[in-house]
């Protein structure tokens, strides 16, 4: 899959609110979506405006099968971290900072 479907798959999303968040260390620092330190409107424009550069995938560490994708961008003059995966129709999100 593209770039264009996942960040049209991850837009669709978290405009329906179909998410969840892996469970890790560090979460208050390392997932601000989870702790609602930015809301999934933020995260979405955020997302929105990311182009195509600033994303990669690779499989899940424990489960080859799922792919993680990851978008570096800089946005309102902050540097963002966005990690996640599919679990369809789901999306699962690691990282937000």
């Amino acid at each position: 899959m593209g770039f264009k479907a996942v960040k049209a798959k991850i837009l669709d999303c978290l405009e329906r609110g179909d998410i969840s968040h892996a469970q890790r260390g560090d979460i208050d620092i390392k997932n601000l979506l989870a702790i609602g330190q930015v809301s999934a409107s933020e995260v979405a424009e955020i997302l929105g405006r990311a182009r195509g550069d600033s994303y990669s995938s690779s499989p899940h560490h424990l489960v080859d099968s799922i792919d993680v994708h990851v978008v570096k961008t800089r946005h309102a003059g902050q540097e963002w971290y966005i990690k996640w995966y599919f679990v369809d129709p789901s999306s699962v999100f690691i990282s937000v900072h």
